[in-house]
């Protein structure tokens, strides 16, 4: 309900480093790198608000899945 704050945005981040893309998070006209938490939390998102994930690598569609999953799940 608060949003992405420090520990739904540190699960994130933990799950995002498991892979090897480069993989971003936006928000309307701001974006960051997903794999560090000052880039997660600095988009300030809440509850209801719409973000896109994008990955970039060799494991793109395995961290797409995983981070979806983790979304769903955990926040």
């Amino acid at each position: 309900p608060e949003g992405i704050h420090a520990r739904p945005a540190g699960l994130l981040v933990k799950e995002a480093n498991k892979y090897q893309s480069s993989i971003s998070i936006a928000k309307g006209d701001k974006s960051g790198d997903l794999k560090r938490i000052f880039s997660v939390m600095g988009l300030a998102a809440k509850k209801g608000e719409t973000i896109t994930i994008s990955a970039d690598g060799p494991d793109e569609e395995q961290a797409i899945t995983a981070l979806e999953a983790a979304f769903t799940q955990n926040l």
